[in-house]
């Protein structure tokens, strides 16, 4: 995958994800779907852990952009 394919899927996941709001969900709901939601959280934690530890181990730093 190029360098650019990888950063324009990185960027279509956090817009994806920005565009989800489990504020509205109600309880029953959340219920319903915390297997399925947690499921989700968790892999996608894996994942950004990976990323930011394969970052890590060529000696960069992973730090938050500086608001301009």
């Amino acid at each position: 995958m190029s360098t650019n394919e990888a950063i324009g899927r990185l960027e279509a996941a956090i817009r994806a994800l920005g565009e989800v709001d489990l504020a509205d969900w109600p309880d029953a709901t959340l219920r319903t779907h915390l297997d399925e939601l947690s499921a989700a959280l968790c892999e996608v934690d894996g994942h950004l852990a990976r990323l930011a530890e394969a970052v890590r181990a060529r000696g960069f730093r992973v730090a938050e952009p500086v608001a301009g």
